[in-house]
């Protein structure tokens, strides 16, 4: 079993280079993946010079990590975000999703891109008959939208029965990150500057923004964060959630069947694919178990589930790969586009859920506009200065004093192993040595790695990932590697080493933290009791 995407044996290998000393250009994008390279080729094909500046490598984090399946419908629930706003909103939201897979395919076939991109049907199904209704309601708000929506009941090409199913046909699927590397490469040029290994320090804004990396800065009007969060500290972070989810893909001793499947059950799904790649070689892809970054202390038994729900319904010939992926959930149920504040000139596409492939796509479309000033019709919709208090309250006191919850869990600070020589090979621990707080690994052949378990971002303490060997902090959802580099989320800077400097950031920082949220949950109260009718009682 190989632990790593499925994508990487299809995908070409990228090498940009590094960004070393000063460059000036029109606009910056943080980020190499869907968002990041989609916004690139929109802007340069209309004649705006662009800076790409990737941490890693072109497609190689969230996108390369995906299950590459695009749709109209979404992980919320059609039927859910109609009573929660309208049907017209349902209406431009699946509207809007259509005009990014189509947009997908035009590329593709424009650059001949080798991605594996098909159209097929896509499934929304229960085994429970308990839950017809639920697919029934699902089946009547996409027609009602202007899917081509069908129930099929029972007819799906699956190899086990189930209750019910909604079938949406002209859906789509392909190779994430062979299609993103592919459109890198056709874009790259001087009018193009794509940058690998170049990860973002920091961003001091001002008239000309000038976004600093480890050897070079860049000057520009307009920056996009195009890094799935926006790096650094924004209030947007209070409205999102920040969840990990599983993947595996298996070979099989029977058909493999086609089309996209979410077997769904009690607000949950598991969503599963066909993949052939280059050699023909076919695959099954199934994706599900999500939980919130930081807080699973076993991950492994995400995998181990996966691997239960697909051997109960498929005849499992072995288990060929295995990874997982990050999403972040937005408070009213719709993404975070557009420019960051009124009249500002720093743009972010986050809230994607786990419908980060369609959306990203649909956030280059929305960014580009608004920066070569063009009408968009989906723009105010998914604008991050929307306000929603009366959609969004509810989870956004939950993930607010969740957090808050994390910081105080953490205070004091409680080692798992008294001394260094207590870890074993492939554990990883926090421990807390002359008054500082630590995260420890020793690798397989008992090199021990040692950094600072404080997160970068806003202090919170990270927790060790045994599935995937990471630092993840259960605030807002930064990971980190062994070495303490970032990998995902809002943190600009790596995880000190131990011999680096003192790492604590000291409880004043930590507490600050704490009271902050604290206080952005309370704040998030008021607003829930005054807009949703909870009030209503005492204020007369």
């Amino acid at each position: 079993m190989k632990k790593t995407s499925i994508w990487r044996q299809d995908a070409q290998i990228s090498n940009y280079p590094r960004l070393e000393g000063e460059l000036e250009t029109d606009v910056v994008i943080i980020g190499g993946g869907i968002t990041g390279i989609t916004t690139a080729h929109l802007l340069a094909s209309e004649g705006k010079r662009v800076v790409v500046l990737e941490a890693l490598k072109v497609a190689e984090s969230t996108t390369g990590y995906s299950t590459g399946n695009l749709y109209a419908p979404v992980g919320s629930y059609l039927n859910v975000l109609e009573k929660k706003y309208d049907q017209e909103t349902v209406r431009a939201l699946t509207s809007s999703r259509t005009a990014a897979v189509d947009l997908i395919e035009r590329l593709t076939q424009q650059f001949n891109i080798d991605c594996h991109f098909k159209r097929v049907p896509w499934y929304l199904l229960t085994e429970n008959e308990a839950e017809n209704a639920f697919i029934q309601a699902e089946t009547e708000t996409a027609q009602r939208v202007g899917l081509p929506a069908f129930l099929d009941e029972t007819k799906t090409p699956l190899p086990y029965p189930v209750a019910s199913a909604m079938r949406v046909d002209n859906q789509a699927q392909f190779n994430p990150m062979a299609y993103v590397k592919g459109l890198a490469a056709q874009i790259a040029g001087p009018n193009c500057q794509i940058f690998e290994n170049s990860q973002v320090t920091y961003v001091k804004e001002s008239k000309t923004h000038v976004v600093h990396t480890e050897q070079g800065k860049v000057r520009a009007k307009r920056v996009v964060h195009a890094t799935h969060t926006p790096k650094g500290i924004w209030f947007l972070h209070t409205l999102l959630g920040a969840y990990r989810e599983y993947a595996l893909a298996v070979s099989l001793n029977s058909a493999y069947p086609e089309g996209t499947f979410w077997d769904y059950s009690a607000m949950h799904h598991h969503s599963m694919r066909t993949y052939a790649n280059d050699q023909g070689e076919p695959y099954l892809l199934i994706l599900g178990e999500p939980h919130k970054v930081g807080h699973k202390e076993n991950n492994e038994e995400a995998f181990q589930k996966l691997e239960q729900f697909v051997r109960e319904r498929f005849d499992v010939k072995a288990i060929e790969y295995r990874w997982a992926a990050q999403h972040y959930k937005p408070a009213d149920s719709l993404p975070y586009i557009g420019r960051r504040d009124k009249g500002a000139e720093i743009y972010v596409g986050t809230g994607y859920e786990a419908d980060g492939l369609t959306f990203g796509t649909l956030a280059a479309m929305i960014i580009s506009d608004l920066i070569l000033g063009r009408e968009n019709p989906y723009a105010e919709m998914y604008a991050p200065t929307r306000h929603n208090p009366k959609k969004a309250a509810g989870k956004f006191i939950k993930e607010n004093v969740d957090v808050m919850a994390q910081y105080l869990k953490d205070l004091p600070y409680r080692s798992q192993v008294e001394k260094l020589a207590d870890i074993s090979a492939g554990e990883g621990k926090n421990i807390e040595m002359d008054g500082k707080n630590y995260g420890a690994y020793r690798d397989e052949v008992g090199q021990l790695h040692v950094v600072s378990a404080v997160c970068t971002h806003m202090a919170c303490l990270v927790h060790f990932n045994k599935a995937e060997k990471s630092w993840d902090c259960p605030c807002h959802g930064s990971r980190f590697g062994i070495d303490g580099q970032v990998l995902e989320g809002p943190a600009y800077l790596d995880l000190a080493k131990m011999q680096d400097k003192p790492s604590s950031y000291n409880r004043f920082k930590k507490l600050s933290s704490a009271a902050f949220f604290g206080a952005t949950a309370l704040v998030g109260y008021y607003f829930y009791q005054k807009y949703s009718g909870k009030g209503k009682k005492s204020r007369k």
